[in-house]
C-alpha cells in the first residue's frame, strides 16, 4: 500500500510565517492581502496535516506552540529555498532582482557599509569555492570572491577588476603554542591556503576545528583554539597577525570581482562600481596587528 504524501502549498508556508511574525491572524491576514477566514482555513489545513495545533490564543496575539515553533523553523527554510530556485533566472527574470554572490570574508564588511539601497539585490554568501562555481554554471550574476593559483578560461573572461593580497596568520592575543607541538589550525575543507604550505615546510600539524561557516571559524580563533589564514586587509577586531618564528610565508591571493558576460545595464555597473571601492582598492595592508610571539 503507497502512503499519501501532501504537498504543502507555498502561499500556506508563508502564511504560517507571516502569523508569527506580526503576532495576530487578522494582521497576517492584512498583509497578505487575504481575508480572515481564509488564512483561518489554511492553519486548520496545515494542522490537520502536521497532526497538532501551530498557534495558541494569548493576551498579546497569536503565539506559536511548541509544534509551531518547528514549524515554523521549516517553514523559512522552505520559504528560502523556493526564492532561490526562483532567483535562478537573474537579472533578466520577471523579478529584475540581481544575484550577487560573496565570499563570506566579504560579506560583513559588505552589509555593515551598504545598508541601504538593496532591495533589488539577493545576497548569497558562501565559500570562494561555492561562489566561483554558481558564477560560471549561472546562478548569480556578480561574484566576488578570493581565488588562489591560475584561473581556468572559462572563469578569466568574467573578471571585471581584482586585486592581489596576502595571506596571513590570525590567532588570538591568548593563543601559546608548546615548543614542539603541531601547529593547531583552524581550516575549512578543501584548504589550500595552510595545509599545502605546511606540508611543502614539512611541518607538523593538526586540524583543532573544521568548518565552512566563516564565524565559527572566527569564534575558535578568538577561543585560542588554533590559528588560521586570511587576507591581510580582513583581519577582524579580536584576531592579531601571527609573526611567530615557527610559521611559513603564506601565499599571495586575488580578490577577483567578475560579472556575467550579457550584463551591462546601469545598476549592475552602479553596483561594480561600489564594490571595487569597497574590496579592489590598491593601497598597502597598515601593519595594525603587530604582538609579541607567544610560545609556552
Amino acid at each position: 500500500m503507497h502512503r499519501r504524501h501532501h504537498n504543502i502549498p507555498i502561499e500556506i508556508v508563508r502564511t504560517v510565517v507571516a502569523i508569527s511574525e506580526v503576532g495576530s491572524l487578522t494582521k497576517a491576514a492584512d498583509q497578505l492581502g487575504l481575508s480572515q477566514p481564509a488564512v483561518s482555513s489554511q492553519i486548520k489545513r496545515l494542522e490537520q496535516i502536521v497532526g497538532g495545533s501551530l498557534f495558541s490564543k494569548t493576551p498579546n496575539g497569536s503565539c506559536p506552540t511548541d509544534l509551531g515553533k518547528l514549524v515554523l523553523a521549516q517553514a523559512r527554510k522552505i520559504i528560502e529555498a523556493n526564492d532561490q530556485v526562483l532567483a535562478l533566472g537573474g537579472a533578466d527574470s520577471n523579478t529584475g532582482r540581481l544575484r550577487l554572490g560573496l565570499s563570506s570574508l566579504l560579506s560583513r564588511q559588505f552589509v555593515q557599509h551598504t545598508p541601504h539601497g538593496l532591495s533589488d539585490v539577493l545576497i548569497q554568501a558562501g565559500t570562494s569555492a561555492e561562489i566561483s562555481t554558481a558564477l560560471t554554471e549561472g546562478h548569480i550574476d556578480i561574484g566576488c570572491f578570493y581565488r588562489r593559483g591560475d584561473v581556468d578560461s572559462d572563469l578569466a573572461t568574467l573578471i571585471v577588476d581584482e586585486y592581489e593580497d596576502r595571506l596571513i596568520w590570525v590567532r588570538s592575543n591568548s593563543f601559546v603554542l608548546s615548543p614542539g607541538a603541531p601547529i593547531p589550525i583552524v581550516t575549512w575543507a578543501n584548504d589550500d591556503w595552510m595545509i599545502n604550505t605546511l606540508t611543502r615546510h614539512g611541518l607538523s600539524y593538526r586540524i583543532a576545528f573544521s568548518s565552512q561557516d566563516y564565524d565559527a571559524k572566527r569564534s575558535a580563533v578568538e577561543a585560542g583554539i588554533g590559528l588560521t589564514a586570511m587576507p591581510s586587509r580582513m583581519i577582524p577586531s579580536g584576531l592579531v597577525w601571527a609573526k611567530e618564528y615557527y610559521l611559513p610565508e603564506l601565499p599571495t591571493i586575488k580578490n577577483l570581482l567578475c560579472i556575467r558576460q550579457g550584463l551591462s545595464s546601469g545598476r549592475v555597473l552602479e553596483l561594480k562600481n561600489q564594490l571595487s571601492e569597497l574590496f579592489m582598492y590598491h593601497s598597502a595592508p597598515k601593519d595594525t596587528h603587530k604582538e609579541t610571539p607567544k610560545v609556552a
